[in-house]
């Protein structure tokens, strides 16, 4: 893999880890334009990496909410830092299953498959749109709230639904405040890439690729540069209702994917 490609891959990465544009569709696109061979056996320890430096990206902005939610977990005792703690906990478990049940078929659908990136964009234009004109609100998060996103989470799987457009949209028309939906979006996936790491890293042999150091320590670097900047810029965006211009972007970006793959 190029220098110049890791890079730009780690930029896409970075920046729709957090932008509700899918970081997983851009990706697909991405890699379709360089061509198949070009990103060759690095692919799945790239994008492992990338994952990774996304979500240091996050741990390093929130990481006062993470302290509060790890030392909730285990003060035992029922404060509003165990209750926010078991309410991240129970937003995992839909997608933790999905992940766990569907992997394989999951996999198949990143193998070039622009058509489909390209319909789910389009569907996550509309969530941000509707989400954009929703009322705002001072509702925090409940237990109920936090299946609900969980399932946006696990829908989200599919390349070309924006994890945190899914899920910060389906806050945002529960009524939970703005500012609240993002900083639990953000957070509840933290544990999820973690353990998608942690899987990937285990049950494949990575030291039987030729892998080059220089472009995956660029792509890194890049995504987590990146996604420290996409992650403060996006709370700032959901605050002061921007979604739409995403929205936009995501119809844009979709009909263009759905027109090539069928008429070119």
């Amino acid at each position: 893999m190029e220098i110049f490609e890791a890079l730009i891959l780690g930029i896409i990465q970075g920046l729709t880890e957090f932008l509700p544009v899918s970081s997983s569709g851009h990706l697909e696109i991405a890699k379709a334009i360089f061509g198949a061979n070009t990103v060759g056996k690095e692919s799945l320890f790239m994008t492992v990496m990338l994952h990774g430096a996304t979500a240091i990206s996050t741990i390093v902005v929130f990481r006062k909410e993470i302290i509060e939610i790890i030392s909730g977990l285990f003060q035992f005792k029922w404060n509003d830092q165990t209750i926010f703690s078991l309410k991240i906990v129970a937003s995992l478990f839909p997608a933790a299953f999905v992940g766990i049940v569907f992997n394989d078929q999951i996999e198949a659908l990143f193998n070039n498959q622009i058509l489909l990136v390209g319909i789910m964009l389009l569907i996550t234009s509309v969530l941000l749109f509707l989400a954009d004109k929703a009322k705002t609100t001072e509702k925090g998060v409940s237990y109920a709230h936090a299946i609900i996103i969980g399932v946006a989470q696990a829908i989200a799987i599919l390349p070309g639904i924006s994890r945190s457009g899914a899920t910060i949209s389906t806050s945002v028309l529960l009524g939970i405040d703005r500012t609240r939906a993002t900083r639990f979006s953000f957070l509840m996936v933290v544990p999820l890439i973690l353990g998608k790491m942690g899987k990937d890293l285990l049950s494949s042999d990575f030291t039987a690729t030729d892998i080059s150091v220089l472009p995956v320590t660029v792509g890194f670097i890049a995504a987590f540069i990146t996604g420290l900047l996409a992650c403060t810029w996006m709370i700032k965006l959901v605050r002061n209702s921007k979604l739409t211009y995403f929205s936009i972007y995501c119809a844009i970006i979709g009909l263009i994917a759905i027109v090539h793959q069928l008429f070119f």
